[in-house]
Order: C-alpha cells, then sequence, then structure tokens
C-alpha cells in the first residue's frame, strides 16, 4: 500500500529537528578547536541528538501520513456535504452538456435523481451547445425560466488534471479520467426581482403625440353647422381610445393631441395594432373623406425629456412617411404600425409654394449650389437635379450635379446638356471634384432621397453651409440630420413632380426650355411607370407644366429607348422567375454584360406584374459588391414593408434596398423568410 510523501513546506517542517544537526555540529567543532574534552563531550551530544531524531522521525513518518490523509479526507467529506447541501442549485456538466453531478438543492428544484445524466438542455432549453461552449472561453450569465420561477444560471469553466496513475480507489463522481474541462453552472432564484423589475418598467410614463392629418381639408368640404358635431365626434372617439388603457389624453391644438400613457397600456395598443388608425376611419358626418391619425412614441429614454424628444422624433417621421400610421422610437431602433395603406394626396399647394421662397432665399444668401441624387441616379434623380439647376440659374449662381456613374438608360439625357447647347463645362462634376468646390459659402442639395449612405457623396453632406432634402420616398430611421430645409412627401409620384412645383413658385419669369423639360418629364415618366403606377390630379398638373415649357412626348420617348442586350437581359429576368407561395415572383438579374443592371433589375420588376396571379415582384442585382433589390406590387401587397425590414424603404407598390456584406441566395432566402412572417403575423393576407 503506497502512502503520501511529504512536500514542500511540510516536508521541511518534519525535517527541521534533522537540519540542526548542523548548526550543533559547527558549534562542536569550534569547541574543539578551543577546548578538546568539551569539543569531544559536545560532538558525542550531536551525536545522539541525530540518531534520537532519526529515529523518532523514520518511526512516525507512517502515522504522520495516515492522520494527514484522514485529515484529507475529513476535509474533503466535509466540503463535499457542504456542496451537496449547498442552498443554491448547482450541477456539474461536462463539454457536451451532459450531467455529471447535481446537488441536493437541484435536486429539490428538478426532481431528477443523481443517475440522471442526459443533457441539460432537456430541462433547461435555453441552456444549449452554443452557451455551454461559450462557456468554455468566458464566465457568463443566461437567464431561464423553469416551472413559472425565473433563474439567472451562472456558467463558468473548471479545468481538472486527474492523474489515473496514481489513485487506486474509487474517485468521487466529480471526477473524470481525463484532462480537459467541465462547466459549473449555479442558479440564482432572481423571480422576485424580474417581477419588480416588469412592474417598474410597465408603470413607466410613455408621451405620446397624436395629429389629424387632413383636419383642414375635411372641415372645409364640410358644412360649418356640422363642424362642432364632427370634431366633437372626432374628441370623444380619439379619448375613449386611450383612456381604455389608463392613458391622459389632452388636445393642445384643433388636430393635435398629447397623452400620457404607462407602457404595459403601450403592450396592449400593440397588441391591438393600434386599431384607432382604422375606427377613426368610420368617423363621417356630412362628408365622405375620412379622418387619418399620425402617432408618435418615445420610449426607453433615460429620462421623461429625452422620451418626449423621442416621441418629437417619431411624429415628424410619421409624417414624413404620408401619414396615417404609428411610429415608435425606443433610442435607435424605430417601429412603424398600419403602414400598409395609401398616402393621401393633398390637393393644397400652400406647403409647395413655402419651399420653393424658402429655397429661393436660402440660394440668395450662398455664393454656390451643389445638387445630388441617389448613388446609381436614374431619371428622377437627374430630372430633379436639373430642376434645382434651372432654379439656381435663374438667381445667377452656379450649379453643379453631382453625378458618378452615367449608366446607359441616363446617358441620352445627359449627352443632350453639352457645352454647344450653352450649358457649362462642369455642369456634371464627380464626388471628388465635388468635395473640392464645396466650401462654407456652398448649399448642398439632396434630390430623390434622403437616406445620407444612399447618396452620391455621403461626405459632401458636412462640407456646405446647409442641406436641403426634396424626396419623395417615406423616412425611415436613418436620415439626414439637422437639413435647413426638408421637403419630403411621400404622396407624390416623384422627386420631378415635387421639383416642378416649386419651379412654378419659385419666380414669375423662371425659364425652363424644352431640353430641361424634357429631362425632368422624363422623371415623373420613369417613376410612375407610363403614369400607370402613383399618379394623382397633381402628377398630370406637373406634367402639363412641363408640356407647355416645350416637353415634347416622342422626343423622351426616344430619349428612354434602350438597347438589345438590355432588353434581352430583362427577358431573361423574367424566363427564370420563381413563383413563391403562388402570388410572388422572386428573381435574379445577372445582367453582366449590360452596363446598367441595376436599371434592368428596376425595369424586369415591373414585367414580372403584368403575369397573371403575380402580386408582388422582387429581382435581386448584384453590382459593385453591393445587393439591389427592386421590389413592386400593384395593389394589395405592401413592399415597402418588406423592404424597411431589409433594411430598404419606398412606397407602398415601389420600394427597394441595398444591401452589403450578403449573396444574392442569402438575400433571396431573406426576403423569402420576411415573406412568411408577415403572412404568420397577418400583414399578407393571400
Amino acid at each position: 500500500m503506497e502512502t503520501i510523501t511529504p512536500k514542500g513546506r511540510l516536508l521541511r517542517y518534519m525535517r527541521a529537528p534533522i537540519y540542526m544537526v548542523w548548526i550543533f555540529l559547527g558549534g562542536s567543532l569550534f569547541l574543539l578547536w578551543e577546548h578538546r574534552s568539551l569539543g569531544i563531550a559536545s560532538l558525542l551530544v550531536t551525536l545522539g541528538y541525530f540518531i534520537i531524531t532519526v529515529a523518532i522521525y523514520e518511526g512516525n513518518k507512517k502515522r504522520l501520513s495516515d492522520e494527514i490523509i484522514g485529515f484529507a479526507v475529513q476535509y474533503g467529506t466535509v466540503q463535499s456535504r457542504l456542496l451537496r447541501n449547498f442552498q443554491v442549485p448547482y450541477v456539474i456538466l461536462d463539454g457536451e452538456g451532459k450531467i455529471l453531478w447535481m446537488n441536493m438543492k437541484f435536486k429539490e428544484l428538478t426532481g431528477k435523481e443523481q443517475g440522471y445524466q442526459k443533457s441539460v438542455t432537456s430541462i433547461f432549453k435555453e441552456i444549449t451547445r452554443e452557451n455551454i461552449e461559450r462557456a468554455e472561453t468566458d464566465q457568463f450569465v443566461i437567464q431561464v425560466e423553469y416551472e413559472g420561477r425565473i433563474y439567472d444560471a451562472i456558467l463558468e469553466k473548471m479545468d481538472f488534471e486527474v492523474q489515473t496513475e496514481d489513485v487506486k480507489k474509487p474517485v468521487d463522481p466529480l471526477l473524470v479520467e481525463s484532462t480537459g474541462s467541465l462547466i459549473a453552472v449555479l442558479l440564482q432564484d432572481v423571480t422576485e426581482f424580474e417581477s419588480l423589475k416588469r412592474t417598474s418598467e410597465d408603470e413607466q410614463m410613455v408621451p405620446v403625440l397624436c395629429y389629424v392629418d387632413n383636419f383642414e381639408e375635411i372641415m372645409e368640404s364640410v358644412d360649418e353647422v356640422k363642424r362642432a358635431m364632427l370634431t366633437a365626434v372626432l374628441d370623444r372617439n380619439i379619448s375613449r381610445y386611450f383612456r381604455e388603457v389608463d392613458g391622459i389624453v389632452r388636445k393642445t391644438d384643433k388636430d393635435k393631441y398629447f397623452i400620457v400613457l404607462k407602457k404595459k397600456g403601450l403592450q396592449e395598443l400593440k397588441d391591438n395594432k393600434f386599431s384607432v388608425l382604422e375606427d377613426i376611419k368610420n368617423v363621417k358626418i356630412g362628408t365622405e373623406n375620412a379622418f387619418t391619425l399620425s402617432i408618435g412614441i418615445g420610449i426607453n429614454g433615460s429620462s421623461y425629456n429625452q422620451r418626449s424628444e423621442y416621441a418629437r422624433a417619431a411624429i415628424d417621421m410619421a409624417l414624413g412617411r404620408g401619414g396615417s400610421q404609428v411610429v415608435i422610437k425606443d433610442g435607435k431602433n424605430v417601429s412603424y404600425y398600419g403602414v400598409r395603406g395609401r398616402e393621401v394626396e393633398k390637393n393644397t399647394r400652400v406647403k409647395a409654394r413655402v419651399k420653393a421662397q424658402a429655397l429661393r432665399e436660402m440660394m440668395e444668401g450662398r455664393d454656390r449650389v451643389l445638387v445630388m441624387g441617389h448613388s446609381i441616379s436614374d431619371a428622377d434623380a437627374l430630372g430633379a437635379a436639373i430642376g434645382v439647376f434651372c432654379c439656381a440659374r435663374e438667381l445667377g449662381k452656379p450649379c453643379q450635379i453631382v453625378l458618378n456613374t452615367i449608366t446607359s438608360s441616363l446617358r441620352p439625357l445627359v449627352e443632350t446638356f453639352k457645352e454647344e447647347a450653352g450649358y457649362p463645362r462642369d455642369m456634371f462634376v464627380s464626388s471628388e471634384e465635388a468635395l473640392l468646390i464645396a466650401d462654407p459659402y456652398t448649399l448642398i442639395v439632396v434630390v430623390d432621397t434622403n437616406r445620407p449612405n444612399y447618396t452620391e457623396c455621403p461626405q459632401l453632406l458636412n462640407r456646405g453651409n446647409g442641406v436641403v432634402v426634396f424626396d419623395h420616398h417615406r423616412q425611415g430611421s436613418e436620415q439626414i440630420t439637422n437639413p435647413l430645409l426638408s421637403y419630403i412627401e411621400p404622396y407624390a409620384s416623384s422627386a420631378c413632380e415635387m421639383i416642378t412645383e416649386v419651379l412654378q413658385y419659385f419666380s414669375d419669369k423662371i425659364v425652363i426650355n424644352p431640353t430641361e423639360a424634357d429631362c425632368i418629364y422624363a422623371g415623373i415618366l420613369i417613376d410612375t411607370n407610363n403614369f400607370m403606377t402613383k399618379t394623382g390630379v397633381r402628377t398630370f398638373e406637373a406634367a402639363a407644366y412641363l408640356r407647355r415649357n416645350g416637353a415634347e412626348v416622342t422626343r423622351v420617348r426616344k430619349l428612354l429607348r434602350e438597347d438589345m442586350s438590355a432588353y434581352k437581359a430583362r427577358a431573361e429576368v423574367v424566363r427564370h422567375a420563381e413563383v413563391y407561395h403562388g402570388s410572388f415572383a422572386i428573381s435574379v438579374c445577372n445582367a453582366r454584360d449590360t452596363e446598367s443592371p441595376t436599371i434592368v433589375g428596376a425595369q424586369a420588376a415591373n414585367e414580372l406584374l403584368n403575369i397573371v396571379g403575380i402580386k408582388a415582384s422582387f429581382v435581386v442585382t448584384e453590382y459593385k459588391k453591393k445587393i439591389y433589390v427592386s421590389s413592386r406590387s400593384i395593389d394589395e401587397i405592401d413592399v415597402q414593408l418588406i423592404m424597411e425590414r431589409l433594411g430598404g424603404g419606398g412606397h407602398l407598390n415601389v420600394a427597394g434596398a441595398q444591401i452589403e456584406n450578403s449573396s444574392v441566395n442569402e438575400v433571396k432566402r431573406r426576403i423569402e423568410d420576411i415573406i412568411d412572417i408577415l403572412i404568420d403575423e397577418g400583414d399578407i393576407k393571400l
């Protein structure tokens, strides 16, 4: 039977009496040198001391080892008993998540016996294999739920090394006959804490801003006698809706309301998907027109003031997206509700006149103007930029248009603005040239986009002395911050329509020659798909104004013709389209031989809608290390809702997205997954 061999400090402590012999021996030799008889006597005493010490050491060595073993066993037993009776549930796992050992508290909690050796995931589904692998590199906490109680599971790696050749007896269940690591899991009951935390969050006050989008328009169409009754019914419906969730409603203006409610009440409103948006449309007394609401909500700010600012930003976003919807701003995250309706066209042009005058004043105070649209500009972006160029020319201000990529569809339009025709040689500049031109006295005008990263030159936004935005796309969470002038109207068919209205109010004597009118008209034509999509009264009025200024339909049609390779590429996209759920056409544009594959993709998306049974189309195009998605629908499917979940945006029937660091197949799968989710949530009905 083997015995334990003392080592380290214990061994030095046990041999200390023997080490003393050397001191006695030195003293004896000194005495022997000075006094022979005393030295001999001292040597004899030292020799006797040495013999007795060695005899005692050797005689008690085994007994001492037994006592050390007994103490270790007793200590280990106490330690094991303490761990086993530990009042916090505790379990040991192997690297695969299999249970090796559990204490009594864990047994009581789960009802499992010591021999239970299945994966811990069978008890706590939250503790997955991925979490166990993560614990092997770093301690972390994951929240789990079991039989109505909530626990913080602390996972921590335990390194060990067992030398099996030195172990002759059965080992403790905690030991494994190998070298590696174990995972210790300790459970802390935090049910009461989480309950208090949830209660505190539920009681958090949430500011809500509610605006009636078309109050003035409806009141003008109602008899004066019925206006008071209509207003009272409107107030009652809004107040009743929010008071059902314990909200306080205060009217701040004839068409504006300020509401305060608890966060738990907000969850109830989310669950019914803000039914007030649809209910309010039934308020009709003396009119066939329906009221629409825009609601902005701010949550989870560090203070009530910050949440109020979130609510203000949310209502601005809701109005900028066309109204009739709810926007919830939670820090940088933004959620939208009720975005499936069409934008309501406004018949009044007061806003266009005000924006035109504001643009004129801003241009008069600057030395030059730089205009840019979105990257890979289309006819709408170019036409709107030409309109701004006409405004700047009217004031005698130099104006350049930032254009990095001239696509095959855009080239015929750009080539009409030649130096021989009286246009400046530097009318079109690249991003690099624009950055050199821009100075603090330059006005930057952005058209056909409101997202900074989508512009031709995002760095240019910080170079000038102010930014102006003209766009017809709905605003998203990412937008140009603090513009001097922002004119965003989602009801408009195109940016060219908006710029045409601005031109009419910019100056009574403004000159637009036929070439410029053709370019602006082409932008309207492209974005409305030959006046078949998103056209209203104001769209045709804008087209009529351009026609009076020399726009020629036949000439524009010739400018917009495409070459044979692009036509064939579009046909290939349609031919290889896959139909998903019997209603969604999804295809990939591989038009590498064409100059403008993204344009081909957008045209193919329009073509796919001509197929019977197709409710929405999606064309995915890879171009310059980005994935471009063009989506279209006729009337039933809100493709903008789908594109927003891809990180893009647009309108009910026309939308798109630009995605980086992804592949065509991944984007296709994401589109299919989003469609499935929206079908499950009821936002898409087949």
